[in-house]
């Protein structure tokens, strides 16, 4: 093999990046963890060539490094590096959410570093989630050092070419800003909604029942990892700050429209955002997880449920989830079956209509 790749946390992220490196056949991958027991388990489960005893004789080898590790622990191991034995050409990356704390360190390493943000994830976590096509249409955003030239660049969107993401490069002040907006943010908008459903509950219990339906897809992202989360929001606090300020703003200006009560621009309100949410995108992941969900009107008959499952298993059709929606009011249907790609989703789609007379949507 020509090329040595090391990733460093063989968890989701760095496990899924090993499967799907390895479809280069000339590139042997090298993982360590921190923790011995994810570090042989991803040796015997073929998700790395190598499992090598220690960090240093690991990077002395490696063309590529790459630091799947959360930001903190990454800006740990980036100083650490310094005292590596390196090898001349070496190029450093990694998997974080947040770029601009990690590209004012890389910019003090004397090594070509190019910040990485693969914009996939899962409903699952650790090396025993990793899956080689995790990252298939999904953004990967790179933020080169000012010691990474072109040719660095190149070099690693060669070897990132086959993850079938979406690779694109921008400053990195510029990718936290915009990650702020469709990410971060939001999933503070999430977790609100949840607190003051908790309040609301303790007046109204019964709430907690209706919340089973549209409310529950809505806030679906305030189950995330709460430490990765926290980490999230403190170093990437102005520009969060920032977009709360803007939707204070929208709140506000939303409340004196509700206050005038005047039906026709209050109509229009959500015919523009009816607008444009329906023009965003819906074949490609973006900064937030995403799964493909599937709303079909189904009976409720006995059998229904396995009837369906069936028709997919028949045709090696893969679900990462399902569940029935019991508050059915804004939603298309009663069944919602969720999927792990677009593909995946329209090719159900398809063996629905097919096969059954039921009406299936994508929303």
């Amino acid at each position: 093999m020509n090329e040595h790749v090391l990733i460093i946390g063989l968890g989701l992220i760095g496990g899924s990046l090993a499967k799907s490196l390895q479809r280069h056949k000339e590139v042997h991958i090298a993982g360590y963890d921190a923790d011995p027991m994810t570090q042989r388990k991803a040796y015997k489960m073929g998700i790395i060539h190598s499992a090598p005893p220690t960090l240093e004789s690991a990077a002395r080898d490696a063309d590529v490094i790459v630091f799947a590790t959360p930001v903190g622990a990454t800006l740990k191991l980036m100083e650490q590096s310094r005292f590596w034995e390196l090898k001349e050409e070496v190029i450093l990356t990694d998997t974080g959410s947040t770029k601009l704390r990690i590209m004012e360190a890389a910019n003090l390493l004397d090594k070509p570093f190019i910040g990485g943000h693969p914009m996939a994830g899962s409903h699952k976590s650790g090396v025993e989630a990793a899956k080689d096509l995790l990252f298939e249409n999904a953004f990967y955003i790179l933020t080169p050092s000012k010691k990474a030239n072109e040719e660095a660049v190149a070099k690693l969107k060669s070897l990132l070419s086959v993850t079938k993401a979406k690779i694109e490069v921008l400053p990195a002040e510029q990718h936290d800003y915009l990650t702020a907006i469709v990410s971060h943010f939001p999933h503070l908008i999430a977790a609100s909604l949840v607190h003051q459903l908790e309040k609301e509950e303790k007046e109204n219990p019964f709430v907690r029942q209706l919340a089973a339906g549209g409310f529950r897809d809505t806030t679906r992202i305030a189950s995330s990892n709460p430490e990765m989360w926290r980490d999230i929001t403190t170093q990437n606090n102005n520009m969060i700050i920032h977009q709360l300020d803007n939707w204070m703003n929208e709140m506000n200006q939303l409340k004196h429209l509700l206050e005038a009560n005047e039906p026709d621009s209050i109509q229009q309100y959500f015919k523009q955002a009816k607008d444009v949410r329906d023009e965003l995108p819906i074949a490609v992941s973006g900064a937030l997880y995403s799964v493909f969900d599937l709303h079909i009107d189904v009976p409720d008959v006995p059998g229904i449920i396995s009837e369906l499952t069936g028709y997919l298993a028949e045709e090696s059709i893969s679900i990462v989830n399902i569940r029935i929606l019991e508050t059915r009011e804004d939603v298309f249907g009663i069944l919602v079956i969720s999927f792990q790609t677009a593909e995946d989703r329209e090719r159900a789609k398809q063996c629905f209509d097919r096969r059954t007379s039921y009406d299936s949507y994508i929303s």
